[in-house]
């Protein structure tokens, strides 16, 4: 029996930072020395993920640090004369007052069972988003709390011991196969993929193409 969901925030429940990421890239690009503009955001990605892949226990650095870190890498790579700090408070102003996702509000209330919050974030920054769009989930469980991030295991079971749910009575949704998806089955936890631009579904994902796809599951 379903008793809770758990669901990721950025980019399942409010939008992804994609826009912002694009607008950085532009003034890298603008400020400094390079041909093509997609090597800005590989680079920028790669380095990022390197950094937060290898983020936990008493290696753990908050989304924010890894953030500003990544964009000092990628500015000195590129002889870029732009501000690490200013180009970060972009992504940080973000995060506090993302869009939202229109069918959150009959999500949240429809669904029949506690809807936790399970996110790779740090923990000031999303209850700021929380509070500025007035949701209620049941809880909120972060990587700061955890000191890693999704797909590690450590969220999940941070969130299964403090709700006092076992894995078999929860779902969880988010966007992303290799972090939610990969994570959560990691505990066995069911996931299910939010879908939300049609792209190919990979081999044994279960999706959804909203959140109140996810409704249908569980009745």
């Amino acid at each position: 029996m379903i008793k809770a969901f758990f669901v990721d925030f950025y980019g399942t429940v409010v939008h992804e930072d994609g826009e912002i990421i694009k607008k950085i890239t532009e003034i890298i690009y603008d400020t400094g020395r390079v041909e093509n503009k997609s090597e800005i955001g590989a680079f920028w990605w790669n380095d990022f993920q390197s950094m937060f892949l290898n983020s936990y226990g008493d290696s753990f650095e908050t989304q924010r640090v890894l953030e500003e870190k990544s964009l000092v890498h990628t500015l000195a790579k590129f002889c870029s004369t732009a501000n690490a700090k200013e180009l970060s408070r972009y992504m940080f102003e973000h995060w506090i007052k993302p869009p939202i996702f229109e069918e959150y509000k009959k999500f949240f209330a429809s669904s029949p069972v506690p809807i936790y919050i399970v996110s790779n974030i740090d923990t000031a920054d999303i209850l700021k988003a929380i509070e500025y769009h007035n949701l209620t989930p049941a809880g909120v469980f972060t990587s700061e709390d955890a000191r890693a991030y999704k797909p590690r295991k450590e969220l999940f079971e941070l969130a299964l011991r403090s709700t006092g749910l076992k894995a078999d009575e929860v779902i969880h949704i988010g966007d992303s196969v290799s972090s939610d998806v990969k994570g959560a089955s990691s505990v066995n936890i069911r996931a299910l993929w939010l879908n939300r631009f049609g792209k190919e579904i990979p081999e044994g994902v279960e999706s959804i193409t909203d959140l109140l796809g996810a409704l249908d599951k569980i009745m």
